[in-house]
Protein backbone atom coordinates (compact mmCIF):
# COMPACT_ATOMS: atom_id res chain seq x y z
CA UNK A 1 0.00 0.00 0.00
CA UNK A 2 0.64 3.25 -1.18
CA UNK A 3 0.59 6.51 0.78
CA UNK A 4 -0.02 9.87 -1.53
CA UNK A 5 1.15 12.83 -0.24
CA UNK A 6 -0.38 16.27 -0.81
CA UNK A 7 2.54 19.34 -1.43
CA UNK A 8 2.29 21.47 1.59
CA UNK A 9 1.63 24.98 0.99
CA UNK A 10 2.98 27.41 2.10
CA UNK A 11 1.28 30.23 3.01
CA UNK A 12 2.79 33.96 4.43
CA UNK A 13 2.25 34.22 8.28
CA UNK A 14 0.24 37.24 9.43
CA UNK A 15 0.89 39.47 12.41
CA UNK A 16 -0.92 42.15 14.34
CA UNK A 17 -0.71 45.75 13.99
CA UNK A 18 1.12 47.26 16.88
CA UNK A 19 -1.56 49.70 17.28
CA UNK A 20 -5.01 48.83 16.22
CA UNK A 21 -4.37 45.07 16.06
CA UNK A 22 -5.89 44.64 12.77
CA UNK A 23 -4.23 41.45 10.89
CA UNK A 24 -1.62 42.03 8.15
CA UNK A 25 1.30 40.79 6.12
CA UNK A 26 4.60 41.16 8.10
CA UNK A 27 6.45 44.82 7.15
CA UNK A 28 9.40 46.22 8.29
CA UNK A 29 7.42 48.78 10.21
CA UNK A 30 5.32 46.01 11.99
CA UNK A 31 1.82 48.73 11.42
CA UNK A 32 -0.58 49.04 8.81
CA UNK A 33 -1.12 51.16 6.11
CA UNK A 34 -3.69 53.33 7.74
CA UNK A 35 -1.95 53.78 11.08
CA UNK A 36 1.15 54.38 8.95
CA UNK A 37 -0.27 57.56 7.01
CA UNK A 38 -1.79 58.97 10.46
CA UNK A 39 1.52 59.36 12.35
CA UNK A 40 3.72 59.92 8.81
CA UNK A 41 2.92 62.63 6.34
CA UNK A 42 5.26 62.51 3.35
CA UNK A 43 3.71 65.53 1.75
CA UNK A 44 4.83 67.71 4.85
CA UNK A 45 6.67 70.39 3.41
CA UNK A 46 5.38 70.81 0.42
CA UNK A 47 3.10 73.60 0.08
CA UNK A 48 -0.68 73.05 -0.83
CA UNK A 49 -1.07 77.07 -2.04
CA UNK A 50 1.19 78.56 -4.73
CA UNK A 51 1.13 81.85 -6.15
CA UNK A 52 1.78 82.20 -9.87
CA UNK A 53 2.45 85.54 -11.66
CA UNK A 54 0.24 86.06 -15.13
CA UNK A 55 0.48 89.11 -17.29
CA UNK A 56 -3.09 89.40 -18.67
CA UNK A 57 -1.88 92.15 -21.67
CA UNK A 58 0.81 89.10 -23.54
CA UNK A 59 -1.11 86.55 -21.87
CA UNK A 60 2.57 85.15 -20.75
CA UNK A 61 3.86 83.68 -17.05
CA UNK A 62 6.12 84.35 -14.81
CA UNK A 63 9.19 82.10 -14.69
CA UNK A 64 12.08 82.75 -12.03
CA UNK A 65 14.07 84.74 -12.11
CA UNK A 66 13.14 86.80 -14.42
CA UNK A 67 11.75 85.15 -17.90
CA UNK A 68 8.02 85.22 -19.14
CA UNK A 69 6.83 82.63 -20.58
CA UNK A 70 4.02 81.64 -23.08
CA UNK A 71 2.11 78.49 -22.44
CA UNK A 72 -1.29 77.74 -22.94
CA UNK A 73 -4.07 76.26 -20.52
CA UNK A 74 -3.47 72.74 -19.17
CA UNK A 75 0.03 72.24 -21.41
CA UNK A 76 3.03 70.31 -20.91
CA UNK A 77 4.93 73.79 -20.12
CA UNK A 78 2.68 75.17 -17.80
CA UNK A 79 2.84 71.88 -16.12
CA UNK A 80 6.30 72.17 -16.12
CA UNK A 81 6.07 75.86 -14.84
CA UNK A 82 4.15 74.78 -12.23
CA UNK A 83 6.51 72.17 -10.72
CA UNK A 84 9.11 74.62 -10.44
CA UNK A 85 7.31 76.33 -8.26
CA UNK A 86 8.00 73.59 -5.83
CA UNK A 87 11.08 71.95 -7.00
CA UNK A 88 12.87 72.52 -3.85
CA UNK A 89 10.18 70.29 -1.62
CA UNK A 90 9.65 67.72 -4.16
CA UNK A 91 13.29 67.24 -4.45
CA UNK A 92 12.47 65.23 -0.83
CA UNK A 93 10.65 62.75 -2.16
CA UNK A 94 10.08 60.35 -5.33
CA UNK A 95 7.54 62.44 -7.97
CA UNK A 96 5.42 59.41 -9.49
CA UNK A 97 2.60 61.29 -11.73
CA UNK A 98 1.38 64.86 -11.93
CA UNK A 99 -1.84 65.88 -14.03
CA UNK A 100 -4.24 68.75 -14.05
CA UNK A 101 -7.29 69.06 -12.05
CA UNK A 102 -10.42 70.72 -14.35
CA UNK A 103 -11.42 74.06 -13.23
CA UNK A 104 -13.35 76.81 -14.51
CA UNK A 105 -11.60 79.27 -16.80
CA UNK A 106 -12.64 82.36 -14.96
CA UNK A 107 -11.75 81.37 -11.14
CA UNK A 108 -8.00 82.45 -11.57
CA UNK A 109 -7.13 78.88 -10.14
CA UNK A 110 -4.73 75.76 -11.85
CA UNK A 111 -4.86 72.44 -9.28
CA UNK A 112 -2.26 70.02 -9.90
CA UNK A 113 -2.99 66.56 -8.25
CA UNK A 114 0.66 65.27 -7.58
CA UNK A 115 1.49 61.35 -6.33
CA UNK A 116 4.73 60.83 -4.31
CA UNK A 117 6.28 58.26 -2.35
CA UNK A 118 8.81 58.03 0.42
CA UNK A 119 10.57 55.52 2.69
CA UNK A 120 9.68 55.58 6.00
CA UNK A 121 10.07 53.47 9.30
CA UNK A 122 12.25 50.96 8.84
CA UNK A 123 12.02 50.85 4.92
CA UNK A 124 8.96 51.16 4.34
CA UNK A 125 7.45 53.07 0.73
CA UNK A 126 4.72 55.02 1.06
CA UNK A 127 2.82 56.82 -1.53
CA UNK A 128 0.25 59.44 -1.44
CA UNK A 129 -1.80 61.65 -3.49
CA UNK A 130 -2.79 65.24 -2.91
CA UNK A 131 -3.77 68.47 -5.52
CA UNK A 132 -1.85 71.50 -5.06
CA UNK A 133 -3.79 74.71 -5.65
CA UNK A 134 -2.06 77.56 -7.65
CA UNK A 135 -3.37 81.01 -7.64
CA UNK A 136 -3.27 83.19 -10.73
CA UNK A 137 -1.87 86.87 -9.26
CA UNK A 138 -1.88 89.36 -11.99
CA UNK A 139 1.42 91.13 -12.79
CA UNK A 140 2.48 93.36 -15.76
CA UNK A 141 5.63 92.58 -17.42
CA UNK A 142 8.55 94.52 -18.52
CA UNK A 143 7.70 94.70 -21.93
CA UNK A 144 4.11 95.56 -21.25
CA UNK A 145 5.08 98.23 -18.79
CA UNK A 146 7.42 99.73 -21.80
CA UNK A 147 4.38 99.62 -23.94
CA UNK A 148 1.55 100.88 -21.53
CA UNK A 149 4.27 103.80 -20.82
CA UNK A 150 4.27 104.54 -24.86
CA UNK A 151 7.94 106.30 -24.66
CA UNK A 152 10.21 103.63 -24.99
CA UNK A 153 11.22 101.93 -28.15
CA UNK A 154 14.23 101.01 -29.68
CA UNK A 155 13.31 100.90 -33.18
CA UNK A 156 10.72 103.06 -35.95
CA UNK A 157 9.48 103.30 -39.03
CA UNK A 158 8.25 106.29 -40.71
CA UNK A 159 6.60 106.02 -43.73
CA UNK A 160 6.04 109.16 -45.63
CA UNK A 161 4.75 109.97 -49.10
CA UNK A 162 4.80 113.57 -49.89
CA UNK A 163 0.90 113.88 -52.18
CA UNK A 164 -1.60 116.03 -50.91
CA UNK A 165 -3.92 112.42 -51.23
CA UNK A 166 -3.76 110.01 -48.55
CA UNK A 167 -5.04 107.16 -50.69
CA UNK A 168 -2.00 105.25 -51.03
CA UNK A 169 -2.11 105.50 -46.80
CA UNK A 170 -5.65 103.95 -46.62
CA UNK A 171 -4.81 100.95 -48.86
CA UNK A 172 -1.76 100.59 -47.12
CA UNK A 173 -3.68 100.35 -43.35
CA UNK A 174 -5.88 97.62 -44.55
CA UNK A 175 -2.73 95.39 -45.79
CA UNK A 176 -1.80 95.98 -42.25
CA UNK A 177 -4.62 95.13 -40.72
CA UNK A 178 -5.52 92.09 -43.12
CA UNK A 179 -2.24 90.40 -42.42
CA UNK A 180 -1.41 91.61 -39.05
CA UNK A 181 1.45 93.74 -39.20
CA UNK A 182 0.51 95.91 -36.67
CA UNK A 183 0.62 93.24 -33.56
CA UNK A 184 4.18 94.09 -32.29
CA UNK A 185 3.96 97.64 -32.76
CA UNK A 186 4.21 99.79 -29.58
CA UNK A 187 2.36 102.75 -30.97
CA UNK A 188 1.30 104.24 -34.40
CA UNK A 189 1.19 108.07 -34.57
CA UNK A 190 -0.51 110.12 -37.67
CA UNK A 191 1.40 112.77 -38.62
CA UNK A 192 0.82 115.26 -41.69
CA UNK A 193 2.92 113.13 -44.35
CA UNK A 194 2.35 109.41 -42.93
CA UNK A 195 2.76 107.37 -40.31
CA UNK A 196 5.28 105.91 -37.39
CA UNK A 197 5.18 102.60 -36.61
CA UNK A 198 7.32 102.49 -33.40
CA UNK A 199 8.57 98.95 -31.88
CA UNK A 200 10.09 97.08 -29.16
CA UNK A 201 12.85 95.37 -31.39
CA UNK A 202 15.22 95.61 -34.88
CA UNK A 203 13.58 92.64 -35.57
CA UNK A 204 10.11 93.65 -35.79
CA UNK A 205 10.75 96.67 -37.86
CA UNK A 206 12.52 95.09 -40.49
CA UNK A 207 9.89 92.65 -40.55
CA UNK A 208 7.53 95.76 -41.30
CA UNK A 209 10.05 97.18 -43.78
CA UNK A 210 10.28 93.64 -45.73
CA UNK A 211 6.29 94.04 -45.66
CA UNK A 212 6.00 97.41 -47.22
CA UNK A 213 8.09 96.99 -49.81
CA UNK A 214 6.47 93.99 -51.11
CA UNK A 215 3.10 95.98 -51.01
CA UNK A 216 3.78 99.61 -52.28
CA UNK A 217 6.41 101.01 -54.76
CA UNK A 218 9.31 102.68 -51.77
CA UNK A 219 12.55 103.16 -50.81
CA UNK A 220 14.43 103.20 -47.57
CA UNK A 221 17.12 104.38 -45.76
CA UNK A 222 18.39 103.10 -42.29
CA UNK A 223 20.50 104.65 -39.77
CA UNK A 224 21.09 104.13 -35.43
CA UNK A 225 21.89 106.37 -32.66
CA UNK A 226 23.84 105.14 -29.61
CA UNK A 227 22.06 105.26 -26.79
CA UNK A 228 24.36 103.58 -24.25
CA UNK A 229 27.18 101.33 -23.73
CA UNK A 230 29.05 98.86 -21.51
CA UNK A 231 33.05 99.29 -22.30
CA UNK A 232 33.56 96.23 -20.04
CA UNK A 233 30.69 93.68 -21.14
CA UNK A 234 31.01 95.21 -24.83
CA UNK A 235 27.49 95.62 -25.59
CA UNK A 236 25.86 98.71 -26.91
CA UNK A 237 22.56 99.97 -26.89
CA UNK A 238 21.17 101.29 -30.47
CA UNK A 239 17.89 103.08 -31.39
CA UNK A 240 17.42 102.14 -35.08
CA UNK A 241 14.91 104.30 -37.48
CA UNK A 242 14.05 103.22 -40.82
CA UNK A 243 12.63 105.79 -43.04
CA UNK A 244 10.51 104.46 -46.12
CA UNK A 245 9.36 106.87 -49.00
CA UNK A 246 6.18 105.78 -51.09
CA UNK A 247 6.15 107.10 -55.13
CA UNK A 248 4.60 110.28 -54.62
CA UNK A 249 1.96 108.47 -57.26
CA UNK A 250 -2.07 107.95 -55.81
CA UNK A 251 -4.51 106.59 -58.23
CA UNK A 252 -6.39 108.77 -60.55
CA UNK A 253 -3.37 110.81 -60.98
CA UNK A 254 -2.48 112.58 -64.22
CA UNK A 255 1.63 112.20 -64.84
CA UNK A 256 3.83 113.24 -67.71
CA UNK A 257 6.47 110.39 -68.29
CA UNK A 258 9.98 111.02 -69.63
CA UNK A 259 9.96 110.38 -73.35
CA UNK A 260 13.03 107.99 -72.98
CA UNK A 261 10.45 105.83 -70.06
CA UNK A 262 7.56 105.97 -72.34
CA UNK A 263 9.87 104.94 -75.17
CA UNK A 264 10.82 102.49 -73.16
CA UNK A 265 7.13 100.95 -72.08
CA UNK A 266 6.27 100.11 -75.90
CA UNK A 267 5.67 104.02 -77.08
CA UNK A 268 3.26 104.85 -75.31
CA UNK A 269 2.20 108.66 -74.90
CA UNK A 270 3.44 110.77 -72.51
CA UNK A 271 0.25 111.23 -70.62
CA UNK A 272 -1.05 108.86 -68.75
CA UNK A 273 -3.56 107.81 -66.35
CA UNK A 274 -2.43 105.98 -63.21
CA UNK A 275 -5.63 103.14 -62.83
CA UNK A 276 -3.76 101.72 -59.69
CA UNK A 277 -0.99 101.60 -57.37
CA UNK A 278 0.03 97.96 -55.61
CA UNK A 279 3.19 97.07 -55.78
CA UNK A 280 3.73 98.70 -58.76
CA UNK A 281 1.97 101.34 -60.69
CA UNK A 282 -0.48 100.83 -63.19
CA UNK A 283 -0.71 103.31 -66.00
CA UNK A 284 -2.75 103.56 -69.02
CA UNK A 285 -2.83 105.80 -72.04
CA UNK A 286 -6.28 107.75 -72.63
CA UNK A 287 -5.82 107.74 -76.32
CA UNK A 288 -4.73 103.95 -77.26
CA UNK A 289 -5.71 101.92 -74.41
CA UNK A 290 -1.94 100.82 -73.59
CA UNK A 291 -1.04 99.55 -70.21
CA UNK A 292 2.27 99.43 -68.76
CA UNK A 293 3.35 98.56 -64.95
CA UNK A 294 6.22 100.77 -63.17
CA UNK A 295 8.12 99.49 -60.34
CA UNK A 296 9.81 101.35 -57.53
CA UNK A 297 13.52 100.97 -59.47
CA UNK A 298 12.27 102.65 -62.20
CA UNK A 299 10.09 105.07 -61.06
CA UNK A 300 13.35 106.21 -59.16
CA UNK A 301 15.53 105.96 -62.43
CA UNK A 302 12.83 108.06 -64.10
CA UNK A 303 10.99 110.07 -61.76
CA UNK A 304 7.71 111.86 -62.49
CA UNK A 305 5.34 113.81 -60.78
CA UNK A 306 1.54 114.33 -60.56
CA UNK A 307 0.03 117.15 -63.26
CA UNK A 308 -3.01 118.37 -61.15
CA UNK A 309 -4.02 118.21 -57.56
CA UNK A 310 -6.98 116.22 -56.68
CA UNK A 311 -9.33 119.56 -55.98
CA UNK A 312 -8.67 120.17 -59.51
CA UNK A 313 -11.12 117.85 -60.99
CA UNK A 314 -14.12 119.38 -62.83
CA UNK A 315 -17.29 118.00 -63.34
CA UNK A 316 -18.23 117.52 -66.94
CA UNK A 317 -21.41 116.63 -68.54
CA UNK A 318 -21.36 113.89 -71.87
CA UNK A 319 -22.59 115.75 -74.83
CA UNK A 320 -21.92 112.71 -77.26
CA UNK A 321 -19.97 109.80 -76.93
CA UNK A 322 -19.35 106.64 -79.72
CA UNK A 323 -16.58 103.74 -79.43
CA UNK A 324 -13.88 103.38 -81.62
CA UNK A 325 -13.48 100.10 -83.18
CA UNK A 326 -10.16 100.00 -85.19
CA UNK A 327 -7.33 101.20 -82.80
CA UNK A 328 -3.86 101.92 -84.79
CA UNK A 329 -1.56 100.33 -82.94
CA UNK A 330 2.32 101.60 -83.74
CA UNK A 331 5.33 99.63 -83.98
CA UNK A 332 6.69 97.86 -80.63
CA UNK A 333 3.36 98.88 -78.50
CA UNK A 334 2.86 97.28 -75.35
CA UNK A 335 -0.28 95.29 -74.04
CA UNK A 336 -3.79 96.76 -74.72
CA UNK A 337 -6.14 96.69 -71.66
CA UNK A 338 -9.41 94.55 -72.34
CA UNK A 339 -11.50 96.10 -69.23
CA UNK A 340 -11.43 99.64 -70.69
CA UNK A 341 -12.97 100.50 -74.04
CA UNK A 342 -11.53 103.57 -76.14
CA UNK A 343 -13.95 106.15 -76.72
CA UNK A 344 -14.57 109.24 -78.62
CA UNK A 345 -16.66 112.30 -76.45
CA UNK A 346 -17.46 115.72 -76.86
CA UNK A 347 -17.86 117.21 -72.71
CA UNK A 348 -19.30 120.28 -71.72
CA UNK A 349 -18.57 121.99 -68.46
CA UNK A 350 -21.01 121.83 -66.14
CA UNK A 351 -19.96 125.51 -65.27
CA UNK A 352 -20.44 126.41 -68.25
CA UNK A 353 -23.22 125.17 -69.13
CA UNK A 354 -25.08 128.75 -69.98
CA UNK A 355 -21.92 128.48 -73.42
CA UNK A 356 -21.71 126.66 -76.07
CA UNK A 357 -18.07 125.98 -75.31
CA UNK A 358 -17.11 122.14 -75.64
CA UNK A 359 -14.02 119.57 -75.53
CA UNK A 360 -13.37 116.95 -77.60
CA UNK A 361 -11.01 113.91 -76.00
CA UNK A 362 -10.04 110.34 -76.13
CA UNK A 363 -11.15 108.12 -72.98
CA UNK A 364 -10.78 104.86 -71.69
CA UNK A 365 -14.11 105.28 -70.19
CA UNK A 366 -15.98 104.68 -73.38
CA UNK A 367 -17.68 101.20 -71.80
CA UNK A 368 -19.40 103.38 -68.72
CA UNK A 369 -20.04 106.74 -70.59
CA UNK A 370 -23.34 107.50 -72.28
CA UNK A 371 -24.58 110.70 -73.59
CA UNK A 372 -25.75 113.17 -70.53
CA UNK A 373 -23.87 111.11 -68.06
CA UNK A 374 -21.41 113.30 -65.56
CA UNK A 375 -18.13 112.49 -65.43
CA UNK A 376 -15.29 114.23 -63.44
CA UNK A 377 -11.84 115.50 -65.34
CA UNK A 378 -8.81 117.13 -65.69
CA UNK A 379 -8.99 120.72 -67.82
CA UNK A 380 -5.01 120.59 -69.26
CA UNK A 381 -6.14 123.88 -71.45
CA UNK A 382 -7.43 126.30 -68.61
CA UNK A 383 -4.73 124.90 -65.42
CA UNK A 384 -1.13 126.29 -65.18
CA UNK A 385 1.16 123.04 -65.87
CA UNK A 386 4.36 123.26 -64.28
CA UNK A 387 6.05 120.20 -65.17
CA UNK A 388 9.36 120.03 -67.33
CA UNK A 389 8.20 117.13 -69.40
CA UNK A 390 4.99 119.05 -70.27
CA UNK A 391 6.63 121.87 -71.45
CA UNK A 392 9.09 120.19 -73.91
CA UNK A 393 5.71 117.97 -75.35
CA UNK A 394 4.14 119.97 -78.64
CA UNK A 395 0.91 121.23 -77.65
CA UNK A 396 -0.98 118.72 -80.50
CA UNK A 397 0.29 116.21 -77.98
CA UNK A 398 -1.28 117.45 -74.81
CA UNK A 399 -4.79 116.59 -74.63
CA UNK A 400 -7.34 119.34 -73.79
CA UNK A 401 -9.14 117.20 -71.26
CA UNK A 402 -8.56 114.10 -69.37
CA UNK A 403 -11.31 111.78 -67.96
CA UNK A 404 -10.69 109.95 -64.55
CA UNK A 405 -13.46 107.80 -63.68
CA UNK A 406 -17.44 108.49 -64.12
CA UNK A 407 -19.56 110.68 -61.30
CA UNK A 408 -22.11 109.36 -59.43
CA UNK A 409 -24.54 110.84 -56.45
CA UNK A 410 -22.20 110.75 -53.19
CA UNK A 411 -24.94 111.44 -50.86
CA UNK A 412 -26.83 108.23 -52.01
CA UNK A 413 -24.23 105.95 -52.45
CA UNK A 414 -23.17 107.01 -48.67
CA UNK A 415 -26.57 106.26 -47.67
CA UNK A 416 -26.50 102.94 -49.61
CA UNK A 417 -23.25 101.63 -48.41
CA UNK A 418 -24.04 98.62 -46.31
CA UNK A 419 -20.26 97.50 -45.18
CA UNK A 420 -17.70 99.20 -43.46
CA UNK A 421 -13.94 98.84 -42.90
CA UNK A 422 -11.27 98.69 -39.76
CA UNK A 423 -9.18 101.14 -39.07
CA UNK A 424 -5.44 101.09 -37.17
CA UNK A 425 -5.80 102.15 -33.64
CA UNK A 426 -3.18 105.37 -33.80
CA UNK A 427 -2.35 108.73 -32.18
CA UNK A 428 -3.32 111.91 -34.40
CA UNK A 429 -1.30 115.10 -33.95
CA UNK A 430 -4.20 116.95 -35.90
CA UNK A 431 -7.78 116.16 -37.66
CA UNK A 432 -7.76 117.68 -41.30
CA UNK A 433 -11.40 118.64 -42.62
CA UNK A 434 -10.49 117.19 -46.43
CA UNK A 435 -9.57 113.26 -44.37
CA UNK A 436 -13.24 112.59 -44.27
CA UNK A 437 -13.74 113.68 -48.24
CA UNK A 438 -10.52 111.66 -48.80
CA UNK A 439 -11.73 108.71 -47.08
CA UNK A 440 -14.98 108.40 -48.89
CA UNK A 441 -12.75 108.59 -52.41
CA UNK A 442 -10.97 105.38 -50.77
CA UNK A 443 -14.36 103.46 -50.18
CA UNK A 444 -15.73 104.86 -53.78
CA UNK A 445 -12.17 102.92 -55.16
CA UNK A 446 -13.22 100.21 -53.54
CA UNK A 447 -16.81 99.71 -54.88
CA UNK A 448 -15.09 100.64 -58.49
CA UNK A 449 -12.24 98.49 -58.54
CA UNK A 450 -12.30 94.83 -57.75
CA UNK A 451 -8.62 94.18 -58.27
CA UNK A 452 -7.98 96.43 -55.22
CA UNK A 453 -11.13 95.04 -53.44
CA UNK A 454 -9.48 91.81 -53.35
CA UNK A 455 -6.73 92.77 -51.06
CA UNK A 456 -8.95 94.01 -48.43
CA UNK A 457 -11.18 92.63 -45.42
CA UNK A 458 -14.48 94.55 -46.03
CA UNK A 459 -17.30 93.57 -43.27
CA UNK A 460 -20.86 93.90 -43.33
CA UNK A 461 -22.45 96.86 -41.92
CA UNK A 462 -25.54 95.22 -39.67
CA UNK A 463 -26.95 98.30 -38.77
CA UNK A 464 -27.87 99.49 -42.48
CA UNK A 465 -30.35 97.00 -44.25
CA UNK A 466 -29.84 95.63 -47.48
CA UNK A 467 -31.58 97.25 -50.12
CA UNK A 468 -32.39 95.81 -53.62
CA UNK A 469 -31.28 96.95 -56.70
CA UNK A 470 -34.41 97.68 -58.62
CA UNK A 471 -33.62 101.48 -57.95
CA UNK A 472 -29.83 101.25 -58.83
CA UNK A 473 -29.18 103.98 -60.68
CA UNK A 474 -25.96 102.11 -62.23
CA UNK A 475 -23.33 102.83 -59.56
CA UNK A 476 -21.13 100.04 -58.55
CA UNK A 477 -21.36 97.82 -55.24
CA UNK A 478 -20.08 95.20 -53.25
CA UNK A 479 -22.28 91.90 -52.97
CA UNK A 480 -22.74 90.42 -49.88
CA UNK A 481 -20.45 87.73 -50.85
CA UNK A 482 -17.74 89.84 -50.35
CA UNK A 483 -18.17 90.69 -47.27
CA UNK A 484 -17.17 89.31 -43.85
CA UNK A 485 -18.96 88.99 -40.49
CA UNK A 486 -17.84 91.15 -38.04
CA UNK A 487 -17.21 88.94 -34.98
CA UNK A 488 -17.03 90.55 -31.57
CA UNK A 489 -14.64 88.76 -29.28
CA UNK A 490 -15.06 89.19 -26.08
CA UNK A 491 -12.27 88.76 -23.33
CA UNK A 492 -12.27 86.24 -20.31
CA UNK A 493 -10.76 86.98 -16.77
CA UNK A 494 -7.59 86.12 -17.33
CA UNK A 495 -6.96 88.06 -19.84
CA UNK A 496 -7.17 85.75 -23.10
CA UNK A 497 -9.84 86.07 -25.65
CA UNK A 498 -12.19 83.00 -25.64
CA UNK A 499 -15.65 83.03 -28.01
CA UNK A 500 -18.86 82.56 -26.69
CA UNK A 501 -19.96 78.83 -24.78
CA UNK A 502 -22.32 76.41 -25.64
CA UNK A 503 -23.75 73.89 -23.67
CA UNK A 504 -23.08 70.20 -25.98
CA UNK A 505 -25.05 67.86 -24.14
CA UNK A 506 -25.49 65.08 -26.51
CA UNK A 507 -22.87 65.47 -29.21
CA UNK A 508 -25.30 63.17 -32.19
CA UNK A 509 -28.10 65.85 -31.98
CA UNK A 510 -25.79 68.18 -34.36
CA UNK A 511 -24.93 65.25 -36.96
CA UNK A 512 -22.67 68.12 -39.45
CA UNK A 513 -19.91 68.04 -36.48
CA UNK A 514 -17.04 65.78 -36.08
CA UNK A 515 -14.96 64.08 -33.44
CA UNK A 516 -12.17 63.44 -32.38
CA UNK A 517 -10.30 61.77 -29.33
CA UNK A 518 -6.76 62.42 -28.98
CA UNK A 519 -4.53 62.72 -26.14
CA UNK A 520 -7.22 62.13 -23.58
CA UNK A 521 -8.70 65.38 -24.75
CA UNK A 522 -11.92 65.19 -27.14
CA UNK A 523 -12.52 68.35 -29.58
CA UNK A 524 -15.50 68.80 -31.39
CA UNK A 525 -14.73 70.37 -34.48
CA UNK A 526 -18.15 72.42 -36.34
CA UNK A 527 -19.00 72.96 -39.96
CA UNK A 528 -18.27 75.81 -41.07
CA UNK A 529 -21.70 77.44 -39.94
CA UNK A 530 -20.80 76.92 -36.17
CA UNK A 531 -17.79 78.20 -34.31
CA UNK A 532 -14.65 76.04 -32.66
CA UNK A 533 -15.28 75.47 -29.30
CA UNK A 534 -13.14 72.82 -27.69
CA UNK A 535 -13.98 70.72 -24.16
CA UNK A 536 -12.13 68.27 -22.49
CA UNK A 537 -13.08 65.36 -20.49
CA UNK A 538 -11.63 63.67 -17.92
Amino acid sequence: MEYMTDPVKHTPGHILCCDCGVPISPNPANICVACLRSKVDISQGIPKQVSISFCKQCQRYFQPPGTWVQCALESRDLLALCLKKIKAPLSKVRLVDASFVWTEPHSKRLKVKLTIQKEVMNGAILQQVFVVDYVVQPQMCGDCHRVEAKDFWKAVVQVRQKTLHKKTFYYLEQLILKYGMHQNTLRIKEIHDGLDFYYSSKQHAQKMVEFLQCTVPTRYKASQRLISQDIHSNTYNYKSTFSLEIVPICKDNVVCLSPKLAQSLGNMNQICVCIRVTSVIHLIDPNTLQVADIDGNTFWSHPFNSLCHPKQLEEFIVMECSIVQDIKRSAGAGMISKKHTLGEVWVQKTSEMNTDKQYFCRTHLGHLLNPGDLVLGFDLVNCNLNDEHVNKMKSDRVPDVVLIKKSYDRTRRQRRRNWKLKELARDRENTDTDDERQYQDFLEDLEEDEAIRKNVNIYRDSTIPVESDTDDEGAPRISLAEMLEDLHISQDATGGEEEEEKDIENPKDFPEEKEYYEAGEKTVQWSSSRKADTRYMY
